[in-house]
């Protein structure tokens, strides 16, 4: 059967897995407040361990009654693969996802079911490329990482940004510096409970370090230039401030070249990339930058948040983030392009984000594979970014 036909007989457009825990249940609330009996909405279904539980939730966040519960578990294949067979898309918000993440994946890549998650874990989606890439393929399973702040803002931001530049020039800019303005939210649960996982394998499995230090580590088979580390802070003058290590740099990088190399290099073989936060000029932007970069040693200090726990709703309200992109130009001008984007970025925005991308998949007429939101979805979704999460891409001057 092939997946066109497959789709057809499915119940549900999209399943949202994990939607008893805390993002979860935003992305739920974000479906059923934004899309709940309109015409033109997926049909779209909760999924987690426990019945009660999924009935809990469904009531606390005012969905209709009616809004289909189903129960699926990490630790058996056999419900993983059931819940796939019914819906189109699987949204995954159940994480760290080298702890429970490996038997959704097979349970998608086997059933032919599309998959986006909100990982950040470069060595397991490695590990999950070089397991399931061909059977993906095959199966036309379209297994979308990393569809969340980390790194839709900064996948999306450079493509947009070289669309511009080639459009302007020509052709594609060799060097693009991401740069986060501004930024106002809390690291979620999920985040620290993800970082904590990747360094105890990284303790045990030494190949797992050389994936997390190389900016090509999402490339099999792939090495590009030599790129900036991102982690020494330094003044930017031409922005008239003082640049800072930013805690997501190693996976937003990675994921901007693996849509650069999925896509066969329009960017160039010899694209330069880095990430970095802005602070301000002067003595103060310096003893911010050098805090900043002190304060990576142990970005969550010594009370990482729990998964599960996160900010109040008007908290994620009054979040925001402010991403700017500067690409060299062959004149040796410089291209100004901002991604900027409301609500908390690892809660409120990702929660839309996510939703949004499992929708976009719903058209999306790629083949199957392992991919990024780039290099399965690109203008698309920064469509429908644009139109209903609240997010703007726009070139500055």
């Amino acid at each position: 059967m092939s997946k066109d036909t497959a789709d057809k007989s499915r119940e549900f457009d999209i399943i949202v897995y994990g939607s008893t825990g805390y993002t979860g249940r935003l992305v739920a609330e974000y479906l059923s407040n934004h899309y709940g009996g309109r015409d033109d909405g997926p049909t779209w279904a909760m999924a987690g361990r426990s019945l009660e539980k999924l009935e809990s939730v469904r009531d606390e966040i005012g969905a209709p009654a009616s809004t289909p519960l189903v129960v699926a578990d990490a630790d058996d294949l056999a419900s993983l693969e059931a819940m796939c067979r019914r819906a189109k898309v699987i949204l995954t918000t159940v994480g760290p996802y080298q702890l429970y993440g490996d038997a959704l994946v097979e349970a998608c890549v086997k059933t032919g079911t599309d998959y986006a998650d909100l990982c950040g874990e470069p060595a397991w989606m490695r590990e999950q490329i070089d397991k399931h890439a061909e059977a993906a393929k095959k199966s036309g399973a379209r297994i979308c990482f990393s569809s969340g702040f980390d790194s839709i803002p900064f996948d999306l931001g450079v493509l947009m940004t070289q669309k511009e530049v080639e459009k302007r020039t020509g052709k594609p800019s060799p060097r693009i510096r991401g740069r986060v303005r501004a930024m106002q939210g809390t690291f979620s649960g999920g985040t620290a409970a993800s970082l904590t996982a990747t360094m105890k394998a990284a303790a045990t499995n030494p190949k797992i370090i050389n994936i997390l230090r190389s900016s090509f580590g999402l490339t099999p088979g792939f090495e590009g230039p030599s790129q900036p580390s991102g982690m020494v802070p330094g003044y930017e003058s031409d922005l008239g401030k003082w640049a800072a290590p930013f805690v997501m740099a190693p996976i937003n990088t990675k994921n901007v070249h693996r849509t650069n190399f999925l896509l066969g290099h329009p960017y160039g073989e010899d694209f330069v990339y880095d990430e970095m936060m802005l602070t301000s000029p002067g003595d103060a932007g310096k003893a911010a930058a050098n805090a900043v970069a002190e304060m990576m040693k142990n970005p969550f200090g010594a009370k990482p948040p729990k998964p599960g726990e996160g900010p109040s709703k008007e908290e994620r309200e009054n979040g925001f983030y402010d991403v700017l992109f500067v690409a060299d130009l062959p004149n040796g001008e410089k291209l100004h392009y901002g991604v900027k984007g409301k609500y908390d970025p690892g809660y409120g925005s990702t929660s839309r984000m996510l939703s949004e991308t499992g929708i976009a998949l719903l058209s999306c007429d790629k083949p199957g594979g392992i991919g990024t939101p780039g290099s399965f979805l690109g203008e698309d979704l920064v469509k429908r970014l644009e139109e209903h999460a609240e997010l703007s891409f726009a070139a500055e001057n």
